[in-house]
């Protein structure tokens, strides 16, 4: 019989026996949450309940090194203690702990926290709330009789990896992962603080980790000194899960994984999760004298641009340097740098990966799309208020006509990586123009390029939008020349697909559903639609996938290429066509309080891509419009479109291109 642990160990009653009553979503249990530290109390709402289901707060300053530890809370051991991934040291009262609270939706800061809370630095937390087939925090207290002391765990799973720190007296952490070891049965000895490869030895076998309790006293760090198991001495374990399901409508979705991969330094490594990451831990598990690497998709790592990394066994600064990896729609892959830390060429790597959100599907337009306008400043300007952490800015001119807009610009290729609408030139790099994608916006920064905020009175409009489920998605990948498919995580059948080359210059290929998989658009341009097999090889997307052809468009060999999938999402967005009339004509979206965007293309002639919005006015009067096909400044002193509480309607007064008798029409609409 299991020996229970002394705290932290939940009770499963409220969980069903280990599945949750309701459906659990990964957005519920893990956050990675910015913030910039004020030298004041402040309280970080990021949505996860661990006053009363309890969990971990892991805390690391961006900005500083030296002395600026990575700091654990948890609430098994309570709120003001503290220890450091980077240390040997005992659990301290440090004070990153004093005024430490954990909260239903988040956890507050105390005032004097300078290691978590000094003005003006940037800071990551990763909170991980006890959910069983996710994570579970357990402490209890050594008895000393070596490997026959087990410790009871309610993770409601076989644990993929384990984290062990004495609290009590300094020492290395320990811990183990499914995949370390001399046979895939063994398991090895890792240190979260140190550099070392894991020490592994034939005698440890997966029978001293299952479902409930783990076997403390056959622990150890990776210099065999330090037990697991001392008597009288006081421990904390972190368990993660390993493709437990558990989560989703159906309770059978992952959303941690503890696997491994062999390192190349002649072809990009890729690891199939079945998912996108959100965030991964690597360790190199061959050679020692590498870091152990933590990668989350808020910091940044962008698809061919360099990738924010944090190093938890060191107190360095995040470094932003080098193109580590990419995220892709089912897991990830490593660049062939030949470097020890995430990729050297033979080398055997372990991770914890943890899935991307939101999986919930949006219920309120308000979440995942909203609208800014601004007067350029060419200096650094926080764009707040969105009321989400954007993954997608469409940016324009109003007043002025330029060279270069709409640019459109993704957290998946990160924050220097912009196209245009207007044009088919690749894709284009600044450093300036966009600082960051924050929790709450975007910060701009000076933008010399006059690409979202130039100085000298020039107006933008900045359109944001949020990933999720049956709304919209972003994906990445690399053409073939072959037709294939590729994988989305939009989680219904996309309705209109925006597809464009990054690396060549190229049309914007558009797919729309009331046109169907036979014929195409093309953003930069004003054509009509057009039958052509090359595009989508007439298949039309599916819940999971969406097919390209062999033209270069969209599929050309080694080409990189990015894709913008929209759906219909209740209440929420609506992608539908509509006949014109040249008289009024309500368009029924199924909203409440009326559209807030709007983009009307025809397509069975020429005609603009029209793009309306709240912020900038969809009224009883006279309506701004842009066009996504063009440079120009926008018209203000027309009234093509007008409010209807369950959609849009379109003005009598609106020209061929957006209402002619007999005319066919594209829209989509966010509420």
């Amino acid at each position: 019989m299991p020996l229970q642990a002394t705290s932290g160990a939940a009770s499963y009653d409220a969980f069903g026996g280990g599945i949750p009553a309701v459906p659990q979503y990964i957005e519920d249990v893990f956050s990675t949450w910015l913030y910039t530290g004020t030298g004041s109390a402040q309280t970080i709402t990021n949505g996860i309940d661990l006053s009363t289901k309890g969990g971990l707060v892991w805390q690391k300053d961006r900005s500083q090194g030296t002395g600026y530890h990575h700091i654990l809370q948890d609430t098994a051991r309570g709120a003001t203690y503290c220890l450091f991934s980077n240390l040997t040291n005992a659990q301290s009262q440090d004070s990153a702990g004093t005024g430490f609270v954990f909260n239903n939706n988040g956890f507050t800061i105390g005032s004097t926290n300078v290691k978590v809370n000094a003005s003006g630095d940037n800071y990551v937390s990763w909170t991980f709330r006890k959910q069983p087939k996710f994570f579970d925090v357990v402490t209890y207290t050594g008895d000393g009789t070596g490997g026959s002391r087990q410790v009871a765990h309610n993770l409601g799973s076989t644990p993929g990896c384990v984290f062990i720190k004495r609290t009590d007296a300094s020492g290395d952490w320990m811990g183990f992962h499914r995949n370390t070891g001399a046979t895939n049965s063994a398991i090895a000895e890792l240190s979260l603080n140190l550099t070392t490869a894991p020490v592994s030895g034939a005698a440890f076998s997966q029978s001293l980790v299952t479902s409930t309790y783990f076997v403390a006293g056959d622990i150890q760090s990776a210099d065999g000194g330090v037990s697991a198991n001392t008597n009288g001495a006081t421990y904390v374990a972190y368990l993660f899960a390993h493709n437990a399901g558990g989560f989703g409508l159906t309770g059978t979705d992952n959303v941690i994984s503890c696997g491994s991969y062999t390192g190349s330094n002649t072809v990009q490594t890729s690891v199939d999760l079945g998912y996108e990451p959100q965030f991964v831990l690597i360790k190199n598990t061959t050679t020692s004298g590498n870091n152990w690497s933590m990668f989350d998709n808020m910091r940044g790592v962008a698809t061919g641009g360099v990738d924010a990394q944090l190093i938890p066994n060191s107190t360095n600064a995040e470094l932003n340097t080098t193109n580590w990896l990419s995220f892709t729609s089912t897991g990830f892959q490593l660049i062939p740098l030949n470097n020890g830390t995430v990729n050297r060429d033979a080398n055997t790597y372990i991770y914890i990966a943890i899935r991307r959100g939101p999986m919930k599907v949006p219920t309120s337009g308000t979440s995942v799309y909203n609208a800014k306008t601004i007067t350029g400043t060419n200096a650094t300007n926080p764009l707040t208020g969105v009321g989400f952490a954007p993954d997608l800015l469409i940016a324009s001119h109003r007043n002025t006509n330029a060279l270069t807009h709409p640019t459109y610009w993704d957290k998946l290729r990160g924050r220097t990586q912009y196209i245009t609408s207007s044009s088919t030139a690749s894709e284009g790099n600044t450093l300036q123009s966009i600082v960051s994608f924050d929790m709450d916006g975007i910060t701009l920064g000076e933008d010399g390029l006059d690409l979202v905020n130039k100085a000298s009175g020039t107006t933008y409009v900045h359109w944001l939008f949020k990933r999720a489920p049956s709304f919209f998605d972003v994906v990445c990948y690399t053409g073939t020349g072959v037709t294939r498919t590729v994988s989305h995580n939009l989680g219904v059948a996309p309705e209109l697909m925006i597809v464009r080359s990054r690396s060549a210059a190229a049309n914007w290929e558009v797919y729309a559903a009331p046109l169907g998989a036979t014929k195409y658009l093309r953003l930069d341009l004003t054509s009509a639609a057009a039958t052509y097999s090359d595009f989508w090889n007439n298949t039309e997307p599916t819940a999971s996938v969406f097919t390209v052809a062999t033209d270069a468009d969209v599929n050309g060999s080694g080409r990189t290429q990015i894709a913008y999938l929209f759906a219909t999402c209740a209440g929420v967005s609506k992608v539908g066509s509509y006949t014109g009339t040249a008289t009024t004509k309500q368009i029924d979206c199924g909203f409440t309080a009326g559209a807030r965007f709007v983009l009307i293309k025809r397509t069975d002639s020429t005609g603009d891509w029209y793009v309306w919005d709240t912020a900038r006015g969809i009224v009883s009067g006279n309506d701004s419009y842009l066009l996504l096909n063009s440079t120009a400044a926008e018209v203000t002193n027309t009234d093509y479109i007008d409010t209807y509480s369950a959609g849009f309607e379109i003005s009598s007064t609106a020209p061929a291109a957006i209402n002619a008798s007999g005319g066919s029409f594209i829209f989509f609409a966010v509420a």
